[in-house]
């Protein structure tokens, strides 16, 4: 819903928080930049982001990865997306499946995490899962999972943007072994280390 227009009493207000001495001068950028893969990764990871599994069981084998590209969309229709390299070796067998599960991952599970990064044959050794009727896989101790399927595909560089449909949501909740302040925090990936929330 769009915010009421601006009263002039307002934007006086607002004006009048910024002092001149706050003001500085602009510095623009360095012309001609050399954007290096390496300078701009470094750049793209001061900002943190939180980690989600996508898993689905495809041909009888439970095929997955993880990704720190998840984005809630849109609430009608409901999507999310992911972003996925296009040199992914996982996602054209990811991409076949009927139904995909999306676990959004608590701060616990960075051990989980890299091991769906790691070598295909071991992704999910050892991982408590649930595989859905149509074949979605979600990871169980996640703070939320979703019930997905492919909404559309966008090439973007070197990327692949995935939209998602969603067709059921869990979350979790408090119950009586939780700790009292609430819930684990979100799984965090900050400059190409996990981590959690302060």
């Amino acid at each position: 819903m769009s915010s009421p227009p601006e009263s002039p009493e307002n934007a006086e207000s607002i004006r009048s928080t910024v002092s001149a001495e706050q003001v500085v001068p602009f510095r623009p950028f360095t012309t001609n930049q050399d954007l290096d893969p390496v300078r701009l990764r470094q750049a793209f990871g001061v900002f943190p982001t939180g980690v989600v599994a996508v898993a689905a069981e495809v041909d009888g084998e439970l095929v997955g990865l993880a990704a720190s590209s998840f984005t809630s969309v849109s609430l009608d229709p409901p999507l999310v997306s992911i972003s996925v390299a296009s040199t992914s070796r996982t996602w054209p067998a990811l991409r076949r499946a009927e139904h995909l599960g999306v676990t959004i991952l608590a701060e616990h599970q960075g051990a989980v995490c890299r091991q769906l990064a790691g070598p295909v044959a071991r992704r999910f050794a050892d991982v408590d899962l649930t595989v859905t009727d149509d074949g979605a896989v979600v990871l169980h101790d996640g703070l939320a999972s979703f019930d997905t399927t492919i909404y559309d595909e966008v090439q973007a560089g070197d990327h692949t943007i995935v939209l998602l449909r969603l067709h059921a949501v869990e979350q979790a909740e408090p119950d009586a072994t939780t700790d009292p302040a609430g819930l684990p925090g979100p799984l965090v990936f900050h400059r190409s280390a996990f981590g959690s929330l302060a």
